[in-house]
């Protein structure tokens, strides 16, 4: 997996405008029908290539709400990236 959203989320939609692969949906079309937002992680690239680090992290007000994934073979990752379940960034 890529990044992930946590159960913190407010559902606000920051992250959803910022992700230049449209990988995020909103929690009406979350696959698992968590009330919160999604990150396929097939489509998913971390922003390598687009930006520093992951937008929807950067634009996220919740803090510690996206978190790194696992980095899976076949996958784009970040060579920043920080362990798995980890805050994207820390305030």
């Amino acid at each position: 997996m890529a990044v992930k959203i946590t159960d913190i989320c407010i559902n606000c939609g920051a992250c959803i405008d910022e992700c230049p692969v449209e990988a995020i949906v909103d929690d009406e079309d979350n696959p698992t029908g968590e009330e919160i937002y999604y990150v396929y992680e097939d489509k998913c690239v971390e922003c390598v290539g687009h930006h520093d680090v992951p937008a929807c992290a950067e634009a996220c007000p919740t803090e510690g709400c996206i978190v790194w994934g696992e980095c899976k073979d076949g996958m784009t990752c970040s060579d920043d990236r920080g362990e798995p379940n980890t805050p994207v960034v820390e305030d």
